[in-house]
């Protein structure tokens, strides 16, 4: 077994390891539907617009987008605004709470337990720990020969 392949199974290995250890465990109930998360990634990538632009973007029904927007507006993840160029239309578009969610939503490893876990190593241990795993992106993404 050649060095490289060795460093595999052993990355492998504690890769395994540390994802058990610190996955997100919020459960159904904070987990996001499907639909409010396209719906927010959607504006957060595309920034304010109607509902209708919203629906149109997503292929939905007005009806079943604007449902969505009201929900998330509930939840103070979104709100409604008028637009600037023309107050007569009225924007949706994310609030610092639905920028926050929508982080969370991406998150694989729960951040509490990283942080407690990381309070008890050294300055220099977690440099090297996320730089090697910087490496190991930077490795995949060059050429080979």
């Amino acid at each position: 077994m050649t060095g490289a392949e060795q460093f595999a199974r052993e990355f492998e290995d504690a890769f395994q390891q540390a994802y058990l250890r610190f996955h997100r465990r919020d459960g159904k109930r904070a987990q996001m539907s499907g639909a409010s998360r396209a719906v927010l990634l959607h504006l957060a990538h595309a920034g304010p617009l109607t509902v209708g632009e919203a629906a149109q973007h997503l292929d939905r029904a007005q009806s079943v987008v604007s449902d969505i927007v009201t929900q998330l507006e509930s939840k103070a993840l979104l709100e409604r605004e008028p637009d600037p160029e023309d107050r007569r239309r009225t924007l949706v578009w994310l609030t610092p709470q639905g920028f926050d969610a929508l982080d969370r939503e991406r998150q694989v490893l729960s951040t509490e337990l990283l942080a407690r876990a990381g309070s008890r190593m050294t300055a220099d241990e977690r440099a090297a720990l996320v730089g090697g795993l910087t490496a190991l992106i930077h490795a995949n993404e060059r050429e080979e020969p």
